[in-house]
Protein backbone atom coordinates (compact mmCIF):
# COMPACT_ATOMS: atom_id res chain seq x y z
CA UNK A 1 0.00 0.00 0.00
CA UNK A 2 1.10 3.67 -0.98
CA UNK A 3 1.60 5.63 1.99
CA UNK A 4 -0.80 8.60 2.26
CA UNK A 5 -0.09 12.24 3.93
CA UNK A 6 -3.25 14.16 3.80
CA UNK A 7 -3.05 17.87 4.75
CA UNK A 8 -5.84 20.48 6.07
CA UNK A 9 -5.16 23.97 3.68
CA UNK A 10 -6.60 26.70 6.03
CA UNK A 11 -4.63 27.03 9.18
CA UNK A 12 -2.45 23.93 8.16
CA UNK A 13 -1.15 24.85 4.82
CA UNK A 14 -1.60 28.64 4.22
CA UNK A 15 -2.80 31.61 7.14
CA UNK A 16 -5.82 32.50 5.52
CA UNK A 17 -7.83 33.68 8.38
CA UNK A 18 -7.69 37.54 7.36
CA UNK A 19 -9.52 36.89 4.60
CA UNK A 20 -12.11 34.67 5.68
CA UNK A 21 -12.74 36.52 9.12
CA UNK A 22 -13.42 39.32 6.35
CA UNK A 23 -15.91 37.48 4.18
CA UNK A 24 -18.10 36.19 7.23
CA UNK A 25 -18.68 39.59 8.43
CA UNK A 26 -19.68 40.83 5.31
CA UNK A 27 -22.01 37.89 5.01
CA UNK A 28 -23.26 38.22 8.22
CA UNK A 29 -23.42 42.65 7.43
CA UNK A 30 -25.42 41.58 4.63
CA UNK A 31 -28.15 40.09 6.45
CA UNK A 32 -28.04 42.88 9.18
CA UNK A 33 -26.64 41.25 11.60
CA UNK A 34 -23.58 41.92 14.07
CA UNK A 35 -20.84 39.73 12.85
CA UNK A 36 -19.26 37.55 15.37
CA UNK A 37 -15.76 37.82 16.96
CA UNK A 38 -13.16 37.09 14.91
CA UNK A 39 -11.77 34.69 17.87
CA UNK A 40 -15.27 32.55 16.86
CA UNK A 41 -14.71 32.81 13.31
CA UNK A 42 -11.54 31.20 13.65
CA UNK A 43 -12.48 28.81 15.71
CA UNK A 44 -14.82 27.46 13.03
CA UNK A 45 -12.39 27.54 9.91
CA UNK A 46 -11.97 24.16 8.67
CA UNK A 47 -15.25 23.01 8.50
CA UNK A 48 -17.81 23.73 5.43
CA UNK A 49 -19.85 26.59 5.28
CA UNK A 50 -23.62 25.58 5.74
CA UNK A 51 -22.06 24.28 9.45
CA UNK A 52 -19.75 26.69 10.07
CA UNK A 53 -22.17 28.96 10.44
CA UNK A 54 -24.72 27.43 11.64
CA UNK A 55 -22.15 27.15 14.66
CA UNK A 56 -22.01 30.94 14.85
CA UNK A 57 -25.39 31.43 14.59
CA UNK A 58 -27.04 28.74 16.02
CA UNK A 59 -30.61 30.39 16.59
CA UNK A 60 -31.09 31.00 12.88
CA UNK A 61 -33.50 28.78 10.65
CA UNK A 62 -31.42 26.36 8.34
CA UNK A 63 -32.66 28.30 5.28
CA UNK A 64 -30.83 31.44 6.86
CA UNK A 65 -27.94 29.25 7.41
CA UNK A 66 -27.80 28.49 3.20
CA UNK A 67 -28.48 31.86 2.11
CA UNK A 68 -25.88 33.23 4.29
CA UNK A 69 -23.32 30.85 2.99
CA UNK A 70 -24.19 31.86 -0.65
CA UNK A 71 -23.62 35.90 0.36
CA UNK A 72 -19.87 34.38 2.11
CA UNK A 73 -19.24 32.43 -1.31
CA UNK A 74 -19.95 36.03 -3.31
CA UNK A 75 -17.96 38.27 -0.33
CA UNK A 76 -15.14 36.40 -1.27
CA UNK A 77 -15.40 36.32 -4.77
CA UNK A 78 -16.05 40.26 -5.03
CA UNK A 79 -12.61 40.62 -2.69
CA UNK A 80 -11.04 38.00 -5.10
CA UNK A 81 -11.82 40.19 -8.21
CA UNK A 82 -11.25 43.45 -6.88
CA UNK A 83 -7.88 42.48 -5.84
CA UNK A 84 -8.84 42.91 -2.04
CA UNK A 85 -7.82 39.89 -0.55
CA UNK A 86 -5.16 39.86 1.72
CA UNK A 87 -1.97 37.33 0.96
CA UNK A 88 -2.61 34.08 2.34
CA UNK A 89 1.25 32.75 2.70
CA UNK A 90 2.30 29.61 3.67
CA UNK A 91 2.83 28.72 7.04
CA UNK A 92 7.00 28.58 7.40
CA UNK A 93 8.34 25.53 6.56
CA UNK A 94 5.63 23.86 4.96
CA UNK A 95 6.98 24.17 1.52
CA UNK A 96 9.75 22.53 2.69
CA UNK A 97 8.70 19.36 4.46
CA UNK A 98 6.09 18.94 0.97
CA UNK A 99 9.20 18.63 -0.97
CA UNK A 100 10.73 16.29 1.81
CA UNK A 101 7.72 14.35 1.89
CA UNK A 102 7.41 13.51 -1.76
CA UNK A 103 11.16 12.59 -1.43
CA UNK A 104 10.94 10.38 0.87
CA UNK A 105 7.88 8.74 -1.32
CA UNK A 106 5.15 9.78 -0.02
CA UNK A 107 2.15 10.68 -1.89
CA UNK A 108 0.54 14.13 -1.01
CA UNK A 109 -3.07 14.90 -0.63
CA UNK A 110 -5.32 17.81 0.81
CA UNK A 111 -8.94 17.34 2.67
CA UNK A 112 -10.71 20.80 3.37
CA UNK A 113 -13.20 22.67 3.98
CA UNK A 114 -12.89 25.00 0.86
CA UNK A 115 -14.41 24.59 -2.32
CA UNK A 116 -12.50 22.99 -5.58
CA UNK A 117 -12.27 26.51 -7.12
CA UNK A 118 -10.61 28.10 -3.68
CA UNK A 119 -8.48 25.22 -3.27
CA UNK A 120 -7.07 25.12 -6.73
CA UNK A 121 -6.07 28.86 -6.70
CA UNK A 122 -3.94 28.34 -3.40
CA UNK A 123 -2.25 25.69 -4.34
CA UNK A 124 -1.53 27.18 -8.04
CA UNK A 125 -0.63 31.00 -6.49
CA UNK A 126 2.39 28.63 -4.58
CA UNK A 127 3.29 26.28 -7.04
CA UNK A 128 2.33 22.99 -5.66
CA UNK A 129 -0.53 21.55 -7.78
CA UNK A 130 1.55 19.05 -8.88
CA UNK A 131 2.61 17.55 -5.65
CA UNK A 132 -1.30 16.50 -4.83
CA UNK A 133 -2.56 13.04 -6.31
CA UNK A 134 -6.01 13.60 -4.67
CA UNK A 135 -7.56 16.89 -3.59
CA UNK A 136 -10.69 16.44 -1.76
CA UNK A 137 -13.07 19.64 -0.81
CA UNK A 138 -16.43 20.59 0.46
CA UNK A 139 -17.91 20.70 -2.71
CA UNK A 140 -18.06 16.63 -2.98
CA UNK A 141 -18.69 15.51 0.93
CA UNK A 142 -20.41 16.30 3.80
CA UNK A 143 -18.36 18.31 6.22
CA UNK A 144 -15.31 17.41 8.38
CA UNK A 145 -15.47 15.24 10.88
CA UNK A 146 -17.40 13.08 8.63
CA UNK A 147 -14.14 10.23 7.28
CA UNK A 148 -15.54 10.38 3.31
CA UNK A 149 -12.86 12.75 2.38
CA UNK A 150 -9.85 10.95 3.96
CA UNK A 151 -12.03 7.51 2.50
CA UNK A 152 -12.28 9.18 -0.80
CA UNK A 153 -8.25 9.95 -0.92
CA UNK A 154 -6.71 6.87 0.42
CA UNK A 155 -8.89 4.76 -2.20
CA UNK A 156 -7.50 7.29 -5.06
CA UNK A 157 -4.21 6.87 -3.75
CA UNK A 158 -3.98 3.16 -3.68
CA UNK A 159 -3.82 4.11 0.05
CA UNK A 160 -4.70 1.77 3.59
CA UNK A 161 -6.01 3.46 7.14
CA UNK A 162 -2.44 2.27 8.26
CA UNK A 163 -0.40 3.45 5.96
CA UNK A 164 -2.50 7.10 5.97
CA UNK A 165 -1.85 10.33 7.96
CA UNK A 166 -4.18 13.30 8.15
CA UNK A 167 -2.42 17.01 9.20
CA UNK A 168 -4.23 19.69 10.48
CA UNK A 169 -4.91 22.27 12.99
CA UNK A 170 -8.16 22.06 14.04
CA UNK A 171 -10.06 19.28 16.14
CA UNK A 172 -12.14 18.72 13.31
CA UNK A 173 -9.18 17.17 11.66
CA UNK A 174 -8.62 15.28 14.23
CA UNK A 175 -12.34 13.62 14.91
CA UNK A 176 -12.29 12.97 10.84
CA UNK A 177 -8.78 11.40 11.51
CA UNK A 178 -10.12 8.70 14.14
CA UNK A 179 -13.16 8.87 12.40
CA UNK A 180 -11.33 7.24 9.10
CA UNK A 181 -8.52 5.05 11.40
CA UNK A 182 -5.90 6.72 10.23
CA UNK A 183 -3.06 8.62 12.25
CA UNK A 184 -4.37 12.34 13.68
CA UNK A 185 -1.52 14.48 13.44
CA UNK A 186 -1.70 18.13 14.64
CA UNK A 187 -0.15 21.27 14.13
CA UNK A 188 0.39 23.70 16.75
CA UNK A 189 0.52 26.74 14.01
CA UNK A 190 -3.02 27.04 13.41
CA UNK A 191 -6.95 27.91 14.55
CA UNK A 192 -6.92 25.42 17.37
CA UNK A 193 -4.92 25.51 20.47
CA UNK A 194 -2.50 21.77 20.95
CA UNK A 195 -4.77 21.01 24.17
CA UNK A 196 -7.99 20.87 21.93
CA UNK A 197 -6.24 18.98 19.78
CA UNK A 198 -4.89 16.30 21.88
CA UNK A 199 -8.51 16.01 23.41
CA UNK A 200 -9.87 15.55 20.02
CA UNK A 201 -7.82 12.18 19.94
CA UNK A 202 -4.32 13.90 17.88
CA UNK A 203 -1.32 10.66 18.01
CA UNK A 204 1.10 13.84 18.13
CA UNK A 205 1.11 16.86 18.00
CA UNK A 206 4.37 19.00 16.16
CA UNK A 207 5.38 22.36 16.65
CA UNK A 208 6.49 23.33 13.33
CA UNK A 209 6.53 22.74 9.71
CA UNK A 210 10.19 20.69 9.35
CA UNK A 211 9.14 18.37 12.08
CA UNK A 212 6.73 16.77 9.74
CA UNK A 213 9.04 14.36 7.80
CA UNK A 214 10.52 13.11 10.87
CA UNK A 215 7.31 12.56 12.58
CA UNK A 216 5.44 10.66 9.60
CA UNK A 217 8.50 8.19 8.73
CA UNK A 218 8.34 7.56 12.77
CA UNK A 219 4.43 5.91 12.03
Amino acid sequence: MNRLALFDCDGTLVDSQANICRAMEECFAISKLDPPPREAIRRIVGLSLVPAIAQLLPEAEARQHETMAEDYKRAFHAMRHSGGLDPEPLFDGVAEAIETLAANGWMLGVATGKSDRGLGLILAHHGLTHRFVTLQTADRHPSKPHPSMIETAMAEAGAAPGTTAMIGDTSFDMAMARAAGVHAIGVAWGYHTMHELRDAGAHHVVAHATALPAQLEAL
